[in-house]
């Protein structure tokens, strides 16, 4: 067995042995070098593994944002095909949804319900809160005890559920209630039976850190793609990237779930991504998924599309096998 510095802790490639092929004419050598084995990564996470209630989900989740209509406002452009894609999800094995109440507003969680109602079993509903939209459809935080509570009761109701599996905390620097004031109250009403299992998104290292102190968290999801991993600041606020944080969620089994792994990536014209997509014949956002799905067995891509067409070629990024030495090239 061999092990890999993208996989810690993780025993993933079998060696064989290979005895040389001997006539009478010639010795051949056969060598097997890492670069020659592709990589073999696991198709399911486990979230929460140390609960008293893990939830195990197929590992390529389905992001709900672009479902909205126009600057994440207002309902889809194509209602009908915003539906196929739910359903398509669902029939494909997709089994992890994100969503929010203020993407649209409620329209994902509107959609979702349309869609889906009543919820396969196996199906994990992830809801964030802890932002809200105005008329002018700019984002504001809505982070105070009072508002998180109003936010979660809200998912609950457009959600027509009675529990929500999973809830990240959407944290806003600087504005608004303090980070642990907002945590005291995710717990609290994981206490109260609102939520099953909380996370963070959008969080540092020391506001993970301080949240694990404060209780068991699920998951982190936070911005994180090939071309941009480390934190992006830009005039609307700081998106805390995933590398930042990923070996604390290795270290303690807790899911990476990336957000804009696409969206910060695909415009900066990434020649590497671009090289390997080349090499297998396959898109550069199929490149990008499959990179996130070899980068770490802790990390839950969610990519997002509203068209069909996108949609059923991200799911074929969860069969691109990538070898050791095309992850060195992607560093």
């Amino acid at each position: 067995m061999i092990k890999s510095k993208y996989w810690p802790n993780v025993r993933k490639v079998n060696l064989v042995t290979v005895k040389p092929l001997i006539n009478k004419h010639s010795l051949i050598l056969i060598r097997l070098t890492t670069k020659n084995i592709f990589m073999s990564t696991p198709k399911i996470i486990t979230i929460a593994a140390k609960s008293s209630y893990p939830l195990t989900v197929n590992r390529l989740g389905y992001g709900t944002m672009r479902l909205t209509g126009e600057g994440i406002y207002g309902e889809p452009p194509n209602r009908p095909e915003a539906l196929q894609i739910l359903k398509q999800a669902i029939k494909s094995g997709i089994n992890f949804l994100d969503t929010a109440d203020y993407y649209g507003e409620d329209v994902t969680n509107r959609l979702i319900y349309e869609a889906l109602y009543p919820y396969p079993t196996d199906l994990v509903i992830c809801t964030k809160v802890g932002g809200a939209r105005k008329p002018d459809k700019s984002w504001i935080p809505y982070n105070t005890p009072e508002n998180l509570r109003s936010s979660i009761d809200n998912n609950l109701r457009t959600l027509k559920l009675e529990q929500i599996t999973l809830v990240h905390f959407r944290a806003i620097a600087g504005h608004g209630a303090p980070f642990k004031e907002s945590m005291d109250a995710m717990f609290e009403m994981q206490k109260e039976g609102k939520i099953l299992h909380v996370g963070v998104s959008n969080v540092t290292r020391d506001e993970l850190e301080t949240a694990m102190a404060m209780g068991e968290i699920a998951t982190v999801e936070n911005m994180y793609g090939h071309a941009q991993r480390s934190t992006h600041k830009s005039a609307h606020g700081d998106s805390n990237g995933g590398e930042e944080l990923l070996d604390i969620c290795e270290q303690h089994s807790i899911p990476l779930v990336p957000y804009f792994s696409l969206f910060l990536s695909m415009p900066k014209k990434d020649t590497k991504i671009a090289a390997i997509a080349k090499k297998y014949n396959i898109s550069e956002v199929q490149a990008n998924i499959a990179w996130l799905l070899h980068r770490s067995p802790w990390i839950l891509p969610i990519p997002g599309t509203s068209s069909l067409k996108h949609f059923e070629e991200n799911l074929k990024a969860a069969d691109i096998a990538l070898t050791e030495e095309d992850m060195k090239f992607l560093e």
